[in-house]
């Protein structure tokens, strides 16, 4: 896909009589990028390349129509289905045992993540996948963003994915991301013991006509599952995840004390505690949930 992508923008830079150099100065990159393009060596183009090329070359959307296939290259053949769906999905909940969950990665957090990745083979499919994987990001910010809801394990947090300063980064990405109104993230801490899903991630994805469908994936495959009554008991499990988590509100206490270095087991707040505010939370009438402190935020359930 990334050879018949680039036939097509030699034709079509051929048709409007363009250098390659031409090209690169109105779609602002240097013309070895073009070269790369054409030629389907290098990282694949991004989402933001292929709308630049499309409007300069007036492909009349072609570009654009053919860079998700493109980009799903970049995957292993098992993940394409699901990449497929998450494209589509008004809903995301996640639950993350070992790393941050892709779509709120850093750009350096995901480069150590991918880098000990056995799916690779070369330097320049590490550059694809991460360009991938960061162009995947925008949708968070499209108008038609999904609600995203994540769980992640206390060991996450705990492990310096990247070093100190990459972590510490990473951290701080989490706190931001959950100020935003359709984000939410919960911490599930260790002593919550052991649960159905610790051997890895579980994804659960709500499309737009109401169907779901969830995904599970290791360290090196991924599963994903439509059957209706096999995605409704992976939902039930992460509705007993959910519950086990911490509230909003202590995650993110949680997350910052860790960032700053203060964290201990010991000053996680006991159960009753969090089950209190858990409570308080879900007493709030008309789906209001308290948000950092600047009082409360309307938010949309993303549960079916």
């Amino acid at each position: 896909m990334a050879a018949l992508f680039g036939s097509r923008v030699r034709r079509l830079r051929l048709a409007a009589g363009l250098t390659q150099a031409e090209l690169g100065r109105r779609t602002h990159v240097v013309s070895t990028r073009i070269t790369q393009i054409e030629r389907a060596s290098g990282a694949k183009p991004t989402l933001r390349m292929a709308r630049s090329l499309d409007v300069v070359l007036n492909a009349d959307d072609l570009l654009v129509e053919l860079w998700p296939y493109v980009y799903r290259e970049a995957f292993p053949n098992w993940s394409w289905a699901f990449m497929a769906y998450a494209e589509r999905a008004v809903a995301i909940r996640e639950y993350a045992a070992h790393v941050v969950p892709g779509l709120l990665q850093t750009e350096a957090y995901a480069r150590a993540v991918l880098s000990v990745g056995q799916t690779l083979s070369s330097g320049e499919q590490l550059e694809e996948r991460l360009v991938a994987r960061m162009t995947r990001q925008e949708r968070l910010h499209a108008p038609d963003r999904p609600d995203l809801w994540v769980i992640l394990d206390e060991a996450v947090l705990s492990r310096p994915v990247g070093g100190h300063a990459v972590m510490r980064e990473q951290l701080r990405r989490l706190i931001e991301a959950a100020e935003e109104p359709h984000i939410t993230v919960q911490v599930l801490p260790f002593d919550q013991g052991e649960h159905p899903v610790m051997g890895g991630s579980l994804t659960l994805l709500t499309l737009p006509d109401d169907s779901e469908a969830a995904y599970t994936e290791g360290a090196h495959y991924g599963q994903l599952i439509e059957e209706p009554d096999d995605v409704r008991r992976f939902a039930l499990t992460y509705d007993r995840l959910r519950a086990a988590a911490l509230p909003p509100l202590m995650s993110l206490d949680v997350i910052r004390s860790v960032m700053e270095g203060n964290h201990r087991a010991a000053n996680l707040p006991s159960r009753s505690a969090r089950r209190r505010v858990a409570q308080e939370q879900l007493q709030q009438s008309g789906g209001w949930q308290l948000r950092g402190g600047r009082g409360r935020t309307p938010r949309r359930d993303p549960r079916p």
